[in-house]
């Protein structure tokens, strides 16, 4: 017998002091990017999206992969690149934490949705506002002097 899942995780992390350094000139080659990490972990990428200073990330979760690693991976495989590719010469770094927060599938096509928006969105919300009220929705206790 098969195994199966159904894990849709969106994560969520800002680029190192919430410095404004993903061009939104070479986001789309950013996204392939980490789109190609998420293919060799056997997870299935529904939305990815930024701003300046973070990125949203939504997927499945292979089952033989722990959510530690696989953010791990993306993060340490895409700040490689960012630094060699030239098209990021502001970016020095990922933060070290990150947000993940799973969905059901009746919520799917709502959190697509959100982070397609994302740039519409961040108008009216800065991201550590959105951070704090992703963290307080999902019931995540947090000490607001991590967050800074």
């Amino acid at each position: 017998m098969g195994s199966y899942r159904q894990i849709y995780y969106q994560i969520v992390f800002g680029t190192w002091n919430r410095e404004a350094t993903i061009s939104e000139d070479h986001e789309s080659e950013l996204y392939k990017y980490i789109w190609g990490i998420i293919n060799n972990h056997n997870c299935k990428l529904y939305r990815i999206n930024s701003m300046p200073d973070h990125i949203h990330i939504f997927s499945d979760l292979h089952p033989s992969v722990s959510l530690g690693d696989y953010v791990k991976n993306i993060k340490v495989a895409s700040s490689k690149w960012m630094k060699e590719c030239g098209k990021f010469p502001a970016f020095s770094n990922w933060q070290e934490s990150y947000g993940a927060f799973t969905y059901s599938i009746r919520e799917k096509d709502m959190i697509i949705d959100y982070i397609k928006n994302q740039k519409v969105h961040h108008q009216t919300e800065t991201f550590l506002d959105e951070y704090k009220r992703l963290l307080v929705e999902n019931g995540i206790e947090f000490d607001e002097k991590y967050l800074l």
